[in-house]
């Protein structure tokens, strides 16, 4: 145990003048010290603990509010109450690139900080406003997602799988096939376009995005299943052909072009055919549009012999399939003509069920 500290307080008289002084008239004083020292029981370990009871400790993951108080050409130091300055290097200023300090940070400016690391060597913590604003931004969009909002994003630049924008700041992905437009997907940079979350994930850091499915969920406002609408064939595949009804595109399965057997949509309809389709099946969630024209055959085989004759009697054949559908929905059997066929889900078809998947989820290139 150490000794003690001590406090000394020094005592100060003038002594009173002797008898021999010669200048009497000018009488000098002397001055006399008297130093007493005083045990106050006080040791140097309890300084020490007295000192770091008002010592903050700090730890990485914390957020913490600083002042400005003085800026680098590469950063600025921070007082947040340590022993030390703390330091916040540019690139942990922003979620969005930082060209200059100024940008973001002025002197004397008081906000929250997160403590990126621990001390250095030197006892210097490093901070970070980024991971401030990344957290609030997952949280952000985590709500948008939730409340199944339309957000709008200018496209910042496109690659192989489809383009990249900004959500609150995340970068976020489109895939090729989530975008609905005739626009090559690289004349897209600089263009705002509406969107869908279609997964929101921190932990993997991944943002994914639908433009199709924004454009869908606002037209379907206006669809509704049984609906005779006019569309023009976009684009050709092995298992159906994708028909553009207003802006955006419906799938015209392969199963559901004609009640007689096709061996490839490409012997029935070629690309800007105008056809008119019924629509089957609206999934807003997933986006899709499916459509038939085999609903609306007077006669089974009519889409490849009598074309004109099935988009004549289309809106008749369409109030047959509504009432049909009406009477499913009340539990009634309606009468009906031997050998017509059930009315398929969307997803029925002779094809292997892996060859639908792939189908469902593919769009024009």
């Amino acid at each position: 145990m150490s000794d003690p500290l001590k406090l000394e307080t020094v005592h100060q008289q003038e002594a009173p003048p002797t008898i021999g002084d010669s200048d009497i008239g000018k009488q000098k004083y002397m001055v006399t010290q008297k130093t007493t020292t005083k045990d106050i029981g006080f040791t140097h370990e309890d300084f020490a603990a007295l000192l770091d009871k008002y010592d903050y400790h700090f730890s990485p993951g914390d957020i913490v509010p600083g002042t400005v108080f003085s800026m680098e050409p590469r950063g600025a130091l921070i007082d947040i109450g340590a022993k030390t300055a703390a330091y916040i290097p540019i690139q942990e200023m922003s979620i969005n690139r930082v060209d200059d300090p100024d940008e973001v940070l002025q002197s004397n400016e008081t906000r929250e900080f997160f403590i990126l690391t621990d001390e250095n060597e030197d006892g210097q913590l490093t901070l970070s406003i980024r991971r401030i604003e990344y957290m609030r931004a997952w949280e952000r969009v985590r709500q948008l997602q939730a409340e199944d909002a339309t957000v709008r994003s200018n496209v910042f630049a496109t690659n192989r799988g489809g383009a990249l924008v900004r959500i609150e700041g995340l970068r976020g992905f489109i895939p090729g096939s989530h975008i609905s437009t005739r626009e090559a997907k690289e004349d897209l940079v600089g263009e705002e376009l509406p969107l869908k979350f279609l997964e929101v994930d921190e932990e993997r850091n991944r943002l994914v995005l639908s433009h199709r499915r924004a454009l869908v969920e606002r037209k379907m406002n206006g669809l509704e299943v049984g609906q005779v609408v006019i569309g023009s064939v976009r684009g050709i595949k092995p298992y159906g052909a994708f028909i553009d009804i207003g802006g955006v595109s419906g799938l015209l399965h392969i199963s559901e072009i004609s009640h007689d057997h096709i061996d490839t949509p490409h012997s029935v309809f070629g690309v800007n055919d105008e056809l008119k389709v019924m629509i089957i099946d609206l999934d807003a969630e997933r986006g899709r549009i499916s459509l038939s024209t085999k609903q609306l055959e007077p006669e089974a085989g009519d889409m490849l012999k009598n074309r004109d004759l099935v988009f004549e009697k289309a809106e008749e054949m369409a109030e047959k399939y509504r009432q049909k559908l009406l009477a499913e929905a009340q539990g009634e059997e309606m009468p009906t003509e031997e050998n017509v066929e059930e009315v398929p889900s969307a997803s029925e078809s002779e094809e292997p069920q892996e060859e639908l998947a792939a189908s469902a989820s593919a769009t024009e290139e």
